[in-house]
């Protein structure tokens, strides 16, 4: 009974629109000796290539066999335009605090030196 099965992938974008990419039918033969028990099946699809930006979106795979259905937690895909740059200045903060409070720190202590003589 569950040896026939159809897998789905697809893609739905931010507009909760739902884009079927590619889907298949399996027949899995079961080995003598292995009926009854639970078996794990890995199938890997490759989305190749992502065109534009319109291709982000969160990726799904569902399993549908004659009664049963089961779909995965998908995966989110954000594309990005050629030649996008990254704008994080976090660490160029980081060290321009550093430097700041570094030459505050030497000036401090110069000016108490200076007035001390």
């Amino acid at each position: 009974k569950y040896t026939e099965f159809s897998i789905f992938y697809y893609q739905i974008n931010s507009l909760h629109q739902k884009t079927s990419i590619y889907s298949r039918l399996e027949n899995v033969a079961i080995p003598s000796g292995e009926e009854n028990k639970t078996a794990a099946l890995s199938y890997d699809y490759r989305i190749m290539p992502l065109e534009s930006t319109s291709s982000t979106g969160t990726y799904y795979c569902e399993v549908k066999w004659n009664d049963i259905q089961k779909m995965g937690k998908g995966v989110f895909v954000l594309v990005r335009d050629t030649g996008y740059i990254n704008t994080s200045y976090g660490w160029e903060i980081v060290v321009t605090l550093t430097v700041l409070l570094a030459v505050l720190s030497i000036t401090a202590t110069a000016l108490l030196l200076w007035k001390r003589k």
